[in-house]
């Protein structure tokens, strides 16, 4: 069954009590081996995703699934370390519920990361890429159902779904900290398995740059709620067939994890700048 109005009123009753004086302003959710972050996280409340009303639970091994709300970067953050996906089993409304509790929170931004495989034969593994769109053509998508008018709109524009304003700030701080920053078009599959090689040159023939698994149903309702968004991918691994090699999950991980100080660097570095504000 869809969720109601209430139900996300719940379950941002419930984290209130717990996060105290804490109003936070930024959403950060945590892709694949980029959990790091949260540990950096000062005077953090931590709250299970088992324990709050109506939350469903990751699965995943390195997705730690748990909230971390506290300051970092200057910011008082909501993070989300590890996310839900729709490869779990869970519906794309599910993986997105988070964000607008977040948005009951008060929270006005999304930075969102994940780690993706390139299509684009021009990255090579390493590279972190600024999402400026996403596609997604046939999968779920998170706002289908009753519309929640409390929220947005029926029909949401998404032409500005990634804030210009956003990147341009965060190609300033990469520019500052001598980081190399990609620009791409993210493409979105289900998984849980890794894309065909033929998927990857369909996706490479319809625009995109990168292929992941999460992301875009967490952005589709923060653009319908009226959340501002930056998107950050790290390039983990290359599409299938862009090398005559087989794809491995556990490279996933560690290829985050070697690029923590950049990636670190990248997202507090642009923290301070996310002022919710129409640019």
């Amino acid at each position: 069954m869809p969720f109601v109005y209430e139900n996300y009123v719940e379950s941002a009753a419930y984290i209130r009590r717990l996060m105290g004086e804490r109003r936070p302003e930024v959403l950060l959710i945590l892709g694949s081996g980029l959990g790091y972050l949260a540990e950096q996280v000062q005077d953090p409340v931590v709250i299970p995703y088992g324990e709050i009303p109506h939350f469903a639970v990751s699965t995943v091994s390195d997705h730690a699934g748990r909230f971390v709300i506290g300051t970092l970067g200057g910011r008082c953050v909501m993070v989300m370390q590890g996310r839900v996906h729709v490869y779990e089993g869970y519906s794309a409304e599910q993986t997105a519920y988070p964000v607008r509790v977040a948005r009951l929170l008060g929270v006005h931004s999304l930075l969102v990361t994940n780690a993706c495989g390139a299509i684009n034969t021009s990255y090579a593994v390493g590279d972190i890429v600024l999402i400026t769109d996403h596609i997604r053509l046939f999968d779920p998508d998170p706002l289908i159902g009753p519309n929640l008018s409390e929220f947005g709109p029926r029909c949401c524009d998404m032409t500005y779904a990634y804030t210009p304003s956003y990147r341009e700030a965060a190609r300033r701080v990469a520019a500052q900290a001598g980081i190399t920053l990609r620009e791409g078009v993210y493409f979105y599959f289900t998984g849980p398995q890794f894309e065909t090689p033929a998927e990857i040159r369909a996706a490479r023939l319809l625009g995109g740059d990168v292929a992941g698994m999460s992301t875009v149903p967490e952005v589709i309702v923060a653009s319908h709620c009226g959340m501002k968004v930056l998107g950050f991918s790290l390039v983990t691994n290359m599409g299938a067939g862009v090398l005559e090699q087989k794809l491995d999950g556990a490279e996933v991980v560690a290829t985050a994890e070697a690029a923590g100080d950049r990636f670190s660097a990248l997202v507090l570095g642009c923290l301070p700048l996310l002022d919710g504000e129409d640019k």
